[in-house]
């Protein structure tokens, strides 16, 4: 048995009651937002409901999943979600070993150039040309090719490839006659599992949430990610103040209790998906912190 003295208990109890406290802080919104989502919005509206479920109803879900274009919108994003991920992947690691090479021919002009985009960006009039100039309007490709490249994430994964792969094995594997893309596809990316994995989420969620570059490029209800189908519910279920009328105070009043309901159970419903997967990539987050503590 370990011996801790007074000073390691106090400062253990410290440490376990605001980490405890720091987790419920954190924890406590998204539950609220899950009771909240099946407790009758009458109580909810008047501060009744706090962490069990009152007049259990699942009203909100019903209207939510009733509207036929949700499953549409679900179709479109995990396309974009996976095969902006799989571009944005391939451009970042392709990139970043580029840049990881001491003896890159103009390297620190593509950084000079690459770190301009961090802090200056074209505007949104200008991009909007771009984008309809090569045709990408109203195609899956507005959604997937603006944004599909920072430079930070290329800035983590070139440190990953300095500080994390022995400088050794790439020696060696040149001495052997292994060419620059025979050493980034058989040496490189087998041992980049780890900042794959963290870059694949970091890519996935931001697509998955991406909503902007479709309401500015894209116009066809067909190709409308799921952020966009359920922004569309929420305006649909909201209240005009030009609608009041004394004889309808009932029903507008019952209509705001469910339009509320109905924004519980749509961030539920843009979030869920994003929520089962993150357990699965956690592990790899300890080490994508470590990676963020930059060397330059």
């Amino acid at each position: 048995m370990v011996y801790k003295s007074k000073d390691d208990i106090i400062f253990d109890i410290v440490s376990i009651s605001l980490v405890t406290l720091f987790f419920i802080i954190v924890l406590y919104p998204l539950i609220y937002i899950v009771i909240a989502s099946i407790s009758d919005p009458f109580l909810v509206s008047r501060g009744k409901v706090w962490i069990i479920p009152r007049g259990i109803t699942f009203e909100g879900y019903k209207r939510v999943f009733s509207y036929s274009q949700l499953w549409v919108g679900y179709r479109n994003t995990i396309f974009y979600t996976i095969s902006g991920t799989i571009i944005s992947l391939f451009l970042t690691l392709t990139a970043a070993y580029s840049l990881s090479h001491q003896d890159f021919i103009g390297k620190k002009l593509f950084v000079l150039l690459f770190t301009v985009t961090m802090y200056f960006s074209g505007g949104l009039i200008p991009t909007y040309l771009i984008v309809k100039g090569l045709g990408l309007r109203n195609t899956p490709f507005a959604q997937i090719i603006p944004g599909a490249l920072g430079f930070w994430y290329i800035v983590i994964v070139r440190t990953y490839y300095q500080n994390s792969i022995p400088s050794s094995i790439k020696e060696a594997a040149t001495i052997d006659g292994c060419s620059y893309t025979g050493l980034f596809t058989t040496i490189i990316l087998p041992l980049s599992k780890p900042i794959i994995a963290v870059m694949a989420l970091y890519y996935g969620v931001g697509q998955w949430n991406s909503w902007f570059n479709a309401l500015i490029y894209i116009s066809k209800e067909s190709l409308f990610p799921l952020q966009l189908i359920l922004r569309k519910i929420l305006i649909l279920n909201e209240i005009n103040n030009q609608m009041l009328d004394m004889g309808q105070i009932e029903a507008i009043t019952k209509q705001i209790e469910i339009s509320a309901l109905i924004k519980y159970a749509v961030i539920i419903v843009a979030a869920l998906p994003v929520i089962i997967i993150y357990p699965f990539l956690q592990k790899y987050f300890v080490k994508g912190i470590m990676i963020g503590a930059l060397k330059g």
